[in-house]
């Protein structure tokens, strides 16, 4: 095991932390990349607890408590090692059962030739649980440098993965750190996940989505098309830094969600495996038409913690409806020429109707950086609990935005703006030298 990732992700993030305080493999193009692309050995370890001392971090917006420094290899004393060198083979594979590890080392090489096998059904994955399997590892090590080798895979009603206090590395292309399918559930706690290769999210699922709970830890992903986060199902993180160096923060796909409590992100969205959009962004929210995910209304809620972009936009919509709840999140958006939130139509879907449909809520929040809606986008926008909004809406005057001020909170205008409807009670608004239209009438405040 080369120890020396670890160190750089220890530099990366304690760098990152000072200045500043996860895709699927499916076969369908996505800005995010594209998207799509046994036998068993099981040796138990034995079982030890561990403890990892935590610190907490004030800040202006939120009480964070995350682990003082990242776990690392090093931390984890290992009793065994299991490997896999064979295509399509897993190190360790739990059927239908109840099992444990705890110390050991696994490490898998080989390739899956068979990329929705790999992704949805966890061909080729290191660790791999199914059939309402109960696997549950602790203190371990997980390496794989194979192309479709997911590190840990949750899949089928029924099957729980619980892993702690572990360290994951990934290389290969659409491998991911942690992947759940088929409805599985995935309950992760004071993790460090590196993944360098591409379309390798280090939380990550696919078809038939799960529940997937992730609490405290260290999450970094390299590779071009690889988000922290890729969701086609309900992911909640607290307590968790995250970090993109080439990819979007978090993606969202479908009827599904991403909720993250007290989590610091770190967006660098600064390269494309694809040209069906235009942007760059932190967050993205849509629907790829490839069946892998319900069509539906998408979640993404935050709250405390910081979202910190570095290149084009905050959130991006396109080809879907979704719910954006943001709550005392210290937002900062590093380029100045990058928007809030863009609603408009990109590369999925049918022509003329696959613009973004943004249902947003701000509470107990400040933020600053423009909202644009193409002709075929909506934004409703509510600022609520004394939330404080600066920005230019719909300077093109081409979307519909509705937007909706509760007593306390204010909107403060950088830009000429344009609104369909605008509901809101004396000085909630104010122009700062600029102009209001409310459906083609100018505001007189």
């Amino acid at each position: 095991m080369d120890n020396k990732k670890y160190i750089k992700l220890l530099s990366l993030i304690s760098a990152s932390a000072l200045l500043i305080q996860v895709t699927a493999c499916n076969n369908k193009m996505t800005e995010t990349g594209i998207v799509r692309e046994s036998s068993e050995i099981t040796t138990e370890g034995s079982t030890s607890a561990s403890s990892t001392e935590a610190t907490v971090i004030q800040t202006e917006t939120s009480t964070e408590t995350t682990p003082s420094v990242p776990l690392t290899a090093e931390d984890i004393t290992v009793n065994d090692t299991i490997s896999s060198d064979n295509d399509s083979e897993h190190a360790i594979e739990s059927n239908g059962e109840m099992s444990e590890y705890s110390n050991i080392m696994i490490t898998k090489s080989g390739d899956s030739d068979e990329g929705d096998k790999a992704d949805f059904y966890g061909d080729n994955a290191a660790i791999f649980a199914t059939n309402s399997s109960t696997l549950t590892l602790k203190e371990i090590i997980v390496d794989t440098d194979g192309k479709h080798a997911n590190a840990v895979f949750s899949y089928g009603d029924g099957t729980t993965v619980n892993i702690s206090d572990s360290v994951i590395t990934t290389s290969g292309d659409c491998s991911g750190g942690l992947m759940t399918t088929g409805n599985g559930t995935m309950n992760a706690s004071n993790l460090t996940i590196h993944t360098t290769g591409g379309s390798s999210a280090a939380i990550r699922s696919d078809r038939g989505g799960g529940i997937v709970t992730v609490d405290g830890g260290y999450y970094q992903t390299d590779g071009s098309g690889s988000p922290v986060i890729y969701s086609t199902a309900d992911i909640t993180v607290n307590n968790a830094y995250m970090e993109s160096t080439s990819s979007q923060g978090v993606v969202v796909e479908g009827k599904n969600s991403v909720t993250l409590n007290n989590v610091t992100l770190v967006a660098s969205n600064i390269t494309k495996r694809s040209n069906k959009s235009d942007y760059y962004q932190a967050v993205m929210i849509y629907q790829s038409m490839s069946g892998d995910a319900s069509e539906g209304m998408a979640t993404f809620t935050m709250t405390g913690g910081s979202l910190t972009n570095t290149n084009g936009d905050i959130f991006f919509v396109n080809n879907t409806s979704t719910t954006i709840t943001l709550e005392n999140v210290e937002i900062t958006n590093q380029d100045t020429d990058g928007v809030f939130l863009r609603a408009a139509a990109a590369g999925w879907g049918s022509e003329g109707k696959n613009g973004g449909r943004v249902t947003l809520y701000l509470k107990d929040q400040s933020l600053e950086g423009d909202i644009v809606a193409d002709s075929i986008s909506e934004v409703n926008m509510y600022l609520e609990s004394g939330s404080t909004y600066s920005g230019t809406i719909n300077a093109d005057n081409e979307g519909k935005v509705n937007i909706e001020i509760e007593s306390g909170s204010k909107w403060v205008l950088t830009g000429d703006s344009y609104v369909t409807s605008l509901t809101c009670g004396e000085n909630a608004i104010d122009l700062n030298g600029y102009k209001l239209y409310v459906n083609g009438e100018a505001y007189n405040q």
